[in-house]
């Protein structure tokens, strides 16, 4: 199976049979790489920025996410490339693409992830259910509906891709092929595995993917990139997922009840459920993950407030001096501007940060402990939604770093919280590519 590497497996302590996993993440503004076996070691990792490429004058981003996908299958060490038995990637949720369903080659500029199409969104709100997750200008069908009632172009051939499904594409070969949680955002029924009626009727349907479950084999590595970069002829590539939802796979978090708290510029909680719940007054949504439901929901509250308020050496210096066990009598609601919609929907909610005491201890304390406050009252909302009670929390993003926010948070949850060993969502791709060798 594994060719001319007998030299290096020996140098690596290989045993020639041991297989690796590559897992790829295409993120916001930049992609990263791991390669992994099956005990979940990590053997290789490497981040690449986007290239800046300009056609007319937009980024051609297309181009970039090609060239990137290209540089990363380059920074694979050269004697690990004949191991590698899969591959996966991710890319950002609702970042869309409309090729030709002959050449694969893009027709117009990508759709990006956080780009909307408030001039679709009335027709979607029309043929849609109720507070479907479709119904955000910034969902997949918005763009796909702009897209077709703006384009005069002959349609006959044309589809939709997510950037995830276009960039695996070029490796494997065969067009029209994507996964459920991708797909989630242009109207897909993860739950009953098919596109609604709703949808198909619509003239449109026809660029619609078909949809496979995340980590699913689709066929080999193509001849011509496994020749170039040396990998084995039975390296197989998978359908891939979104970065949040690899994020939450790499914290390998796999029991309903296990939820990951992303600390970064905003609060987001992911919780394994084994009821799917949908709520749009909070922005509540349900992925699929296999035979349960992985329930979402995000806040406006967390470290961006943090930021402006104090610099990361402040933020260190300060939390030395907190008291974790002590309850902060400080009752704020930290927000950047105006507007929450999870767990308290109200776009009109001004942030509360006063009274500011004298001690700066005490100040931080009191936004730490409202933060967490926010994240309890979240956890609360799903569960009245009807969702899995959470039982474990851990923590990914640069709040994670905290140890004495970690305590006070345990105290405000009443539950065990950790930060998460693995947080990259690479390692969730790699691990979406070890699944669909199984």
């Amino acid at each position: 199976m594994v060719v001319g590497c007998k030299i290096e497996n020996q140098e690596m302590g290989f045993q020639a049979s041991e297989r690796l996993y590559l897992g790829m993440d295409f993120g916001t503004s930049g992609a990263r790489y791991a390669l992994i076996d099956k005990q979940g070691t990590i053997h290789a990792e490497g981040k690449r920025e986007y290239p800046n490429y300009m056609k007319e004058d937009s980024l051609d981003w297309a181009l970039s996410w090609k060239t990137t996908l290209f540089s990363l299958l380059e920074d694979v060490p050269v004697h690990l490339r004949p191991l590698v038995a899969s591959i996966s990637l991710d890319g950002t949720s609702a970042t869309t693409l409309i090729i030709d369903s002959k050449t694969g080659e893009p027709l117009a500029r990508p759709y990006l992830y956080n780009e909307s199409c408030p001039d679709a969104l009335p027709l979607v709100k029309s043929i849609a259910p109720i507070n479907h997750t479709v119904c955000s200008g910034s969902s997949t069908l918005c763009k796909l509906v702009s897209w077709w009632n703006n384009d005069d172009s002959d349609k006959k051939s044309t589809m939709l891709l997510h950037q995830a499904d276009w960039l695996l594409w070029l490796l494997h070969g065969q067009l029209g092929v994507s996964d459920y949680n991708n797909a989630l955002k242009v109207g897909y029924d993860p739950e009953a595995d098919s596109y609604p009626d709703w949808l198909l009727s619509q003239p449109y349907a026809q660029l619609l993917p078909m949809v496979k479950a995340p980590g699913t084999s689709i066929g080999h590595l193509k001849g011509d990139i496994r020749t170039q970069f040396g990998f084995s002829e039975d390296c197989i590539v998978c359908t891939g997922t979104t970065d949040s939802i690899a994020a939450f796979l790499a914290a390998r978090a796999t029991k309903p009840g296990k939820a990951v708290t992303s600390l970064g510029s905003t609060l987001a909680i992911k919780l394994l459920s084994t009821t799917r719940i949908e709520d749009a007054r909070y922005g509540v949504y349900s992925h699929r993950l296999d035979d349960k439901w992985l329930v979402g929901g995000a806040s406006n509250t967390g470290g961006a407030v943090l930021k402006e308020n104090f610099s990361d050496e402040q933020l260190e210096k300060l939390s030395e001096h907190i008291n974790p066990m002590e309850a902060s009598p400080l009752d704020y609601y930290p927000l950047k501007s105006v507007g929450e919609r999870f767990p308290v929907a109200n776009p009109k909610m001004e942030p509360r940060l006063h009274p500011r005491p004298e001690s700066d201890v005490e100040y931080l304390h009191g936004i730490l402990e409202s933060i967490a406050r926010i994240e309890a009252k979240a956890y609360m909302l799903l569960k009245d939604l009807g969702a899995t009670q959470v039982d474990e929390v851990f923590t990914a993003g640069g709040g994670a770093k905290n140890e004495k926010w970690t305590k006070i948070r345990e105290r405000v949850l009443g539950l065990p919280v950790s930060r998460a060993t693995q947080t990259e969502a690479a390692y969730g791709a790699a691990l979406l590519a070890l699944k669909g060798c199984q």
